[in-house]
């Protein structure tokens, strides 16, 4: 690792006025006053026995103890957003060690698990309470459109590994489930605002009550105005965003019935070259679960999602021939989604849990000629079915085995089976360990896609494209050590066929083609830890190892040669600190280093260096119901790159100070 000193600078006034103020605190946190124990009763105590027993349900579609959960999963809490100091949900799920995320520019992220975090990254399931984020157009996520109030999120689920067999296509190198808290958790009223160097302005609001004794509700809305990254000699990149959004929730709570009613409204806009780019959209989403007894519960879910995409594109022109004029391309995305699902026991030793889902998606895209999908109007469905039996062979011994049927209009029928075997050593120690498969179902980009529309046609998708699949194998371990220290190691081998590449046809060099003629393997370690020093102080630490190994398959042809698929750091350190200091301070502090990336351009490769970066922030309760705090990113440096081929546009990203003011009712 190289040293975390290389390349600082300190003539930026920002960078010198908080590392001032940072000494300062740590300075006074040395004395350990009799004061810090009054303190620490008016904050929120960090514990390892809470972390513990959080609930996850994206492992087993089965509300589960963390310490009981037979997978590489990770929880970021409330607590661990609110005192990160981050602002979106990207940023936040740098907390997770088992993720790889890389910030593209002022508005775009890279977020995978396991690897195959490339332009493209189209791997990993992202759900918001349930819902499917990702877009079809090209199973990805359009990270500057998932946003929320990040004080009205309870938790983030994330699971690096496959969860094929309960989520189905795109759960292939990992889940994350962005949970919100119950209207119930939110009755008063909330307000922020701050603003700083990245983060020109920002300001949120939610209010909250109770409709009756069995309802709660709550509305929120939030706005945020993001300044111009950087491009590598220090000029500002021209990708400046503005967000709006806002949203309610409303929560029935009876004895046996529950019932959720929510949905979201939010409008994006960005600059670019040649114009404003903009991304807007709504969903409404219901869900009702009723407990028939102790160990028998159905669920009924169903949503609508609505987006709409603008963005303007420059003349595709190559080695100064213009191929095809400027243009606005749109994208609208329709999506109709229902999800019925039953868990209950069966012969005492039995958790079976089964379900049914259908998804109907209407893509509508108004070409340009520089760009085009064919056909432009599109209609998707997938229907799937999945069944999962975890069978109790002891007290300590438990086997789970089941599988998801799929059929989608692309490929026609999926199958994704796994089994997963636990062992509860004793009451602190239990390993895992698992064999599962899961597909990549075609997107658009791989089926419909022409560049440019007409004419001189450079790249097209194909409607012989198949569906990417992995034979996954995994096995772990997590313990609890002591009343301070918990830990758990994961190590898997991922092995890949019909992979995404770039190809000619037989008899023409033009035009370029997606077709599966990739294949390849990964394998890999992931380490993470939590140690309560004292009851003021908490350390956190993750490392993860990645090892990748793609190849064309004998006789075919991949114009990248096997490179376009992967840009993922072989190495990641992650060390966290959390400190309980005298008068209501906490000061937090994150330490993170990421190895290098290969990244390349057609057949042309090139690296993203390696950096060391450092995140701290400063929070002070003023009241029980004000608190005041300062957030310093990427202090080692003015700027760094972390994605992307080197040219003159790549983006860097910046140091930033962002001042936040809380108030509560």
């Amino acid at each position: 690792m190289k040293s975390i000193l290389q390349h600082q600078t300190f003539h930026d006034p920002w960078h010198c006025i908080f590392m001032r103020l940072c000494c300062v605190f740590l300075i006074v946190s040395s004395s350990r006053a009799v004061a810090l124990e009054a303190s620490l009763n008016d904050l929120k105590k960090m514990s390892i026995e809470d972390l513990l027993q959080v609930e996850v349900v994206s492992v087993s579609r089965t509300p589960e103890k963390l310490s009981n959960t037979a997978s590489s999963v990770q929880v970021i809490t409330q607590e661990d957003i609110r005192r990160s100091g981050v602002t979106s949900l990207p940023e936040a799920l740098r907390l997770a060690s088992n993720l790889q995320v890389a910030q593209k520019n002022a508005h775009d992220w890279g977020v995978s698990a396991r690897g195959f975090n490339t332009e493209l990254a189209n791997k990993l399931l992202v759900m918001i309470d349930g819902r499917t984020v990702y877009t079809p157009l090209f199973s990805g996520v359009f990270w500057n459109a998932q946003d929320y109030l990040l004080a009205d999120i309870d938790h983030i689920e994330v699971i690096s590994g496959p969860g094929g067999t309960l989520w189905g296509a795109n759960a292939v190198n990992g889940v994350i489930n962005i949970i919100t808290r119950h209207s119930r958790d939110t009755r008063d009223v909330y307000a922020e605002a701050g603003g700083g160097s990245g983060m020109r302005s920002f300001a949120g609001a939610r209010v909250g009550g109770a409709l009756n004794s069995n309802a709660s509700f709550r509305v929120y809305a939030k706005y945020s105005d993001h300044d111009n990254s950087v491009l590598g000699n220090g000029n500002d990149a021209n990708d400046a965003w503005r967000m709006k959004q806002g949203g309610f929730r409303v929560d029935v709570t009876h004895p046996f019935d529950r019932l959720t009613f929510q949905g979201d409204i939010y409008e994006n806009s960005s600059d670019s070259d040649p114009g404003k780019a903009s991304i807007k959209g709504s969903n409404v989403l219901t869900r009702w679960s009723h407990a028939f007894s102790e160990g028998s519960e159905l669920n009924l879910q169903a949503y609508y999602d609505r987006t709409h995409l603008d963005r303007p594109l420059p003349a595709y022109v190559i080695n100064n021939l213009t191929l095809a004029p400027a243009g606005v391309f749109a994208d609208v995305m329709d999506t109709y989604d229902v999800d019925l699902q039953h868990r209950f026991r069966f012969m005492r030793r039995h958790q079976l849990v089964w379900g049914l889902g259908y998804r109907h998606t209407h893509d509508s895209a108004t070409n340009i000629p520089a760009l085009a999908f064919y056909p432009a109007l599109f209609t998707h469905h997938l229907y799937s079915g999945f069944i999962q039996d975890a069978v109790s062979l002891s007290d300590r011994v438990t086997i789970t085995a089941g599988t998801k049927l799929e059929h989608n209009t692309y490929t026609g029928w999926e199958w994704e089976p796994s089994v997963r075997a636990q062992w509860d050593v004793n009451t602190r120690n239990m390993l895992w360990s698992a064999i599962s498969r899961a597909v990549r179902s075609p997107s658009r980009i791989d089926r419909d896609y022409s560049q440019p529309a007409a004419g001189l046609v450079v790249i097209k998708g194909s409607d012989t494209f198949v569906s990417e699949k992995v034979l996954a194998y995994e096995a772990g371990y997590r313990t609890q050590m002591n009343d301070r220290l918990v830990a758990s190691t994961a190590i898997f081998y991922n092995n890949y066929q019909h992979l995404r590449s770039t190809s000619i046809t037989p008899t023409t060099i033009l035009p370029l083609y997606f077709e599966n003629n990739l294949k390849g393997y990964t394998y890999g370690i992931e380490l993470n830890g939590t140690f309560q020093i004292a009851e003021w102080w908490q350390m956190r630490a993750g490392y993860t190892f990645l090892s990748e190994h793609l190849s064309v398959e004998p006789g075919k042809f991949d114009l990248s040669q096997a490179h376009n698929e992967t840009a993922d750091p072989q190495h990641q350190v992650m060390l966290r600190s959390m400190l309980e200091l005298p008068g209501r301070v906490q000061l937090d502090a994150g330490l993170r280093w990421v190895d290098e990336l290969i990244v390349n351009n057609g057949p042309n490769l090139a690296t993203v260096p390696d950096y060391t970066e450092l995140d701290i922030r400063i929070g002070w309760r003023i009241t029980e119901s004000l608190e005041l705090s300062l957030t310093g990113q990427n202090l080692l440096h003015n700027h760094h790159p972390e994605f992307g081929f080197p040219t003159p546009t790549r983006v860097d990203a910046e140091r930033n100070v962002t001042g936040k003011l809380v108030w509560r009712l």
